[in-house]
């Protein structure tokens, strides 16, 4: 096989967590999202944390960190916390595999290590960038009225690591799920209004 049809294959796997649910939610009740979905989150508050630690990270460390916290899922699926009391994965394996034989294999298997260890900064970065996606979803599902969203949303604060996290979700918290667009709205028709 050739490196370009292993890494089409590859690309193939990667475009299955567009179609993988993430089980949680089915616990809470309300929302939907993919892996996919979850995984460009986790890239984007990444970046951002990243920009709050400028000088102090390596940015396109964390970032591949980032991409890759959850590609062993197309492969074992999405095990919620509750799954996760009567199933063990083999992320690492199904990692391995996914990427064997290619010459990047080493680099994502470290950085994969790297991030399950939680020891550098880079790694708590996506650590916690894992945990505030999470937030802003249950933000958004507190924000229209589901009753447990707010127990979740202490849970999932308790297990951030950074102090800027830290910081980060409290503003989360502060702010209304859709501020960014009603506000604007809301502005644009009293200035249009005599």
């Amino acid at each position: 096989m050739s490196l370009r049809h292993r890494l089409a294959k590859l690309l193939f796997e990667a475009s299955l967590l567009k179609r993988i649910e993430r089980t949680g939610y089915s616990y809470l009740g309300t929302g939907k999202e993919n892996v996919a979905s979850h995984s460009f989150g986790v890239v984007f508050c990444t970046f951002i944390l990243c920009k709050l630690f400028q000088g102090q990270v390596n940015e396109e460390r964390a970032l591949k960190m980032a991409l890759l916290h959850d590609f062993p899922e197309a492969r074992i699926g999405d095990f919620n916390a509750v799954n996760k009391l009567y199933n063990q994965a083999d992320e690492f394996r199904a990692l391995k595999e996914a990427f064997f034989g290619l010459s990047f294999e080493e680099e994502v298997l470290k950085l994969f290590e790297e991030y399950r260890q939680k020891e550098t900064l880079e790694a708590k970065i996506v650590h916690d960038a894992d945990t505030l996606d999470l937030m802003v979803q249950l933000k958004e599902q507190k924000d229209l009225n589901n009753p447990f969203a707010e127990r979740w949303l202490n849970y999932a604060k308790r297990r951030l690591i950074l102090e800027e996290s830290k910081r980060l979700s409290e503003a989360l918290l502060e702010t209304e799920w859709c501020s960014w667009w009603l506000e604007r709205l809301i502005k644009e028709k009293d200035e249009k209004e005599p």
